[in-house]
């Protein structure tokens, strides 16, 4: 046997494992690996270093990526750059929130039940709907479970999808619907607004239809202006409107509740939550309706009640009978765990912005990001946004002349910045219109290297 290095277990113990376990050797354990894999050498790992020489040495490692709070990148469409407020970090670092799992033991504490239920209020003051569950993973999940609930609801089989809607919601909501034996239909768009085409819809849409699913604003940063209307083609065929929306967005627009949506789901990241790759990301999922609809909703739901003959608050799980491990193979839904720290993370972010504070954050966002657009136009190469109406945080460029789709993506990375997503990776015949973002955290120095580098290239 090879000579391994263990603070913990010893040799002795290493064997005695292995026996217990029918194997002669650790590399026995790894014989489902490729050989060729497999390292053979040590590992060439530096040291001894102390804390400091490491920090230092990792961050310049780090550094490489180009990527920092000095360099946000103007990218979108479903992860954004904002601002985490400390008090965020400092609320979830706590080993009371830190360390606890998602609800599910009845003993599990009345802290992080509390929390989560108050995270639920917040999503269901936010977007004016009547029950949010405890989270889902993020928003393509949290999507597709909302398109499934509808099919329970109404004993249908047809789904609509607009195709102004992200990719990877569209492709996650295809995933799962696949699996009840749908394919889902899409809504085409109007190529010069970007807006979801009312006119399509009242073609497809039928009395066999459960849903529509739309976003607002949609996946090009558009606000489908058009929402009432589309609010009552679907309801007219007795179908469920699904709404998809970026949190912050309603600090100014309208709430899906108040304009008659029936589930509105959304990705929670904007909400305290940095950037990390690709996640963790929160999954937003609230309903409104009766307890008969309510009760077909996904995901954890977290209650408040009082005491039997006393006034103390306690909070439990409620509404469990639709989860895997409480009907096994006859549950509406296989999500049963949620993102509780992120949860806590963006309630936190939402108490501490409170209601004014989250509409002048979108206010600022709205702001910046047509101040982009105005200084892009200045350079008389662009045409921006390339999908005529109004934007909110994402909007739409095409390149006129120079470097336009992957290579303008391309060669404002070679710049040290972070924009301009090709549409051609989704869409068709969108060869040279790009999507850019803008936040709140976005200076005017930011945009003004941005708007040097597109002069550059054009």
């Amino acid at each position: 046997m090879k000579k391994y290095s263990h603070l913990l277990p010893n040799e002795s113990e290493i064997e005695l494992m292995l026996k217990a376990s029918g194997h002669n050797s650790i590399d026995e354990l790894y014989s489902d690996v490729p050989p060729e894999v497999m390292e053979d050498a040590p590992l060439n790992i530096p040291g001894p270093l102390t804390q400091m020489e490491i920090e230092r040495k990792i961050g310049k490692i780090l550094s490489t990526d180009g990527a920092s709070q000095d360099n946000p990148p103007f990218l979108g469409g479903g992860i954004w750059p904002h601002y985490v407020p400390p008090a965020v970090r400092m609320i979830i670092s706590r080993s009371e929130f830190y360390t606890s799992y998602t609800p599910y033991q009845a003993e599990v504490s009345q802290g992080i039940l509390q929390a989560l239920f108050e995270f639920q209020s917040l999503i269901c003051d936010l977007m004016k709907m009547d029950a949010a569950n405890a989270s889902m993973y993020d928003w393509p999940s949290a999507a597709a479970e909302a398109c499934r609930m509808a099919m329970r609801y109404k004993g249908r089989k047809r789904v609509l999808l607009a195709s102004n809607s992200g990719f990877e919601r569209r492709s996650v909501i295809s995933t799962y619907l696949r699996g009840a034996g749908v394919e889902p239909e899409e809504v085409g768009f109007d190529p010069v607004t970007g807006l979801l085409d009312e006119g399509e819809l009242e073609q497809k849409i039928g009395e066999d239809v459960a849903a529509l699913y739309v976003e607002h604003p949609n996946f090009f940063g558009c606000v489908e202006t058009g929402i009432k209307r589309i609010e009552r083609i679907v309801h007219e065929k007795g179908a469920l409107l699904i709404v998809g929306v970026e949190p912050t967005s309603l600090g100014i627009l309208t709430p899906p509740g108040e304009y008659g949506a029936d589930i509105a789901v959304g990705e929670g990241q904007p909400l305290g939550i940095p950037m990390n790759y690709g996640g963790p990301s929160l999954g937003l999922f609230a309903a409104r309706g009766d307890l008969a609809f309510i009760r077909q909703m996904p995901g954890r739901i977290i209650g408040m009640t009082t005491e039997k003959g006393g006034d103390r608050r306690g909070f439990a799980m409620v509404l469990q009978t639709r989860e895997q491990h409480i009907r096994r193979e006859r549950a509406t839904s296989n999500i049963c765990t949620n993102q509780s720290l992120m949860a806590v993370a963006a309630a936190a972010y939402l108490s501490l912005l409170g209601s004014e504070g989250v509409r002048k954050l979108a206010k600022v966002i709205t702001s910046n990001a047509h101040y982009t657009v105005k200084r892009i136009n200045e350079v008389g190469k662009y045409e921006v946004p390339y999908f005529k109406g109004e934007f909110y945080s994402d909007f739409t460029v095409k390149q006129t002349t120079g470097k336009h789709g992957s290579e303008l993506f391309n060669s404002l990375r070679s710049m040290n910045l972070f924009g301009g997503v090709p549409l051609s990776w989704f869409y068709k015949g969108y060869e040279d219109i790009s999507l850019f973002s803008v936040t709140e955290v976005h200076t005017k120095d930011d945009v003004d290297r941005l708007v040097e580098a597109l002069r550059k290239v054009a």
